[in-house]
């Protein structure tokens, strides 16, 4: 195989995908700080092993990226001081400014999913709005 995924890398993608779930059942059930606080945790430590320790400082510590690092981390903060609902806005919206600049390569690497690449490619239609020929 021309590109293999190392060990670390592989745990990395599992935690990131539990935080992403513990997250959204979090939401789900009503807000449940304990669930929300695991899936961040898990999010954050598969973040670290996906990238690095190092490139994940750098991440959250460039000064391009303080517009991110400060909602995302202002929204940890308050899930942890028992306001939920308000620490999760502010963490998708920081969430969404770190990582919007990675939405090329996120896109290709779901195209590269079999079933949900082939979905993804085509063309959204609207089953019964289609026009007639004549």
């Amino acid at each position: 195989m021309a590109y293999e995924i190392s060990e670390i890398k592989k745990i990395g993608i599992g935690l990131v995908g539990f935080g992403i779930l513990f997250s959204f059942l979090g939401v789900i059930l009503f807000f449940d700080r304990g669930l929300l606080a695991l899936g961040n945790i898990f999010f954050l430590t598969g973040v670290g092993l996906l990238l690095g320790w190092q490139s994940m400082w750098q991440l959250f510590t460039k000064k391009a990226n303080i517009k991110g690092s400060v909602p995302f981390f202002l929204g940890l903060f308050l899930l942890f001081v028992r306001w939920p609902v308000a620490g999760i806005i502010l963490e998708l919206y920081g969430s969404f400014v770190l990582f919007s600049g990675y939405g090329a390569p996120i896109q290709a690497f779901l195209y590269q999913i079999p079933i949900i690449g082939w979905i993804l490619q085509c063309p959204f239609q609207l089953f019964g709005l289609r026009r007639k020929r004549a």
